[in-house]
């Protein structure tokens, strides 16, 4: 979901908002985040406790999710640059959908048209459009497509990724494009002051939360904002090669707009 300045901050205490790890914390490993070590199985109820209030909220947003006047202009330009670049009737998977309002634009450029998303009731939004000739109820962690499109959105979805999933959903998402193949993605960023009072705040709390999350105690939302060294690194290894890149700044946040091609050797996990 987009962040909008100057709200960037307070959107996340809502429903709709639906760089490194500190020492001690490794994908997997163990984590640090109150001053002692957290067990990986105590973060990750955490986190699965996140993510399934996450994705009710945005079924029970689902109905007038579109009525939000978020800025997406910049995202467009970037999905008409994806959609200059693939073969004259390509495939394209939209992963997470939400509603679908990329559908038109990508099937009136002549492509076909796909979309997953973890939200039922997001799905089903994008279903009445009458454009998808498939749709899946499905999480990025469990994408599981192999060698099926052309393209791949993933837009204004990664900042809702845990730090330990990046990697996961990075391999899926390259696994899923034919040879020569595009992802398009988003990396949401904000201002560093926000980000270390976020993770003060988690830490007080007791949560075995790692730097770069925003969680707030009465939401169901997360995000998680590694910065863009961190991102480029976790492209790396993955194979994901970086065709191009552009940046938007607001006011204390902004979102790296990148495109990338998965290399021949690209992990297939």
């Amino acid at each position: 979901m987009i962040l909008a300045e100057p709200e960037a901050v307070a959107a996340a205490r809502t429903s709709q908002s639906l760089h490194r790890a500190p020492a001690g914390w490794r994908p997997g490993g163990p984590v640090q985040g109150t001053g002692r070590l957290r067990s990986g199985m105590e973060r990750q109820k955490w986190l699965a406790e996140r993510r399934a209030a996450l994705v009710a909220a945005y079924d029970a947003e689902a109905a007038a999710y579109d009525d939000e006047r978020h800025p997406w202009d910049m995202q467009r330009e970037w999905v008409a640059r994806v959609l200059g670049l693939i073969p004259p009737g390509g495939t394209v998977l939209d992963a997470p959908c939400g509603t679908g309002k990329y559908f038109a634009m990508l099937a009136a450029a002549g492509h076909r048209v796909a979309g997953a998303d973890q939200s039922a009731g997001m799905l089903a939004r994008a279903r009445a459009r009458g454009i998808a000739f498939s749709l899946q109820r499905t999480s990025l962690q469990d994408l599981s497509y192999a060698a099926r499109f052309d393209a791949v959105l993933t837009i204004e979805a990664m900042q809702h990724i845990p730090p330990e999933d990046w990697p996961g959903v990075l391999a899926n998402l390259g696994r899923a494009v034919r040879p020569g193949g595009l992802v398009y993605l988003t990396v949401q960023v904000l201002g560093q002051h926000h980000i270390q009072r976020a993770f003060e705040s988690l830490r007080v709390r007791g949560l075995p939360a790692v730097r770069g999350e925003l969680a707030e105690e009465d939401t169901p939302g997360y995000h998680y904002f590694p910065g863009r060294d961190q991102a480029v690194g976790w492209f790396g290894q993955q194979g994901l090669a970086i065709v191009d890149e552009g940046f938007r700044r607001g006011n204390d946040w902004g979102h790296h707009h990148f495109l990338l091609r998965p290399g021949p050797a690209s992990p297939a996990s």
